[in-house]
């Protein structure tokens, strides 16, 4: 999606989305604005358990990739 029409569906002007895009500082309004246009959300938990969660983030980035191969997420291949 071009920017322009990612800004438009987000709220949010197309610098700010620019800025949000290379690193620059936004304030969190516009970003979870973006989060939110985008159909993501922002997770906030102690350090400890990050770990915890990416593992669990790639399990099932890796069961959605096998069901989308036609493949049972059980079965060893």
């Amino acid at each position: 999606m071009p920017i322009d029409q990612a800004a438009r569906h987000c709220g949010v002007s197309i610098g700010m989305l620019s800025k949000l895009e290379n690193g620059k500082g936004v304030n969190l309004e516009h970003a979870l604005r973006v989060l939110d246009g985008l159909g993501l959300t922002m997770l906030v938990v102690p350090k400890a358990h990050a770990p915890w969660l990416e593992q669990a983030a790639t399990h099932a980035t890796q069961i959605d990739t096998d069901q989308a191969r036609g493949q049972h997420a059980w079965r060893e291949e």
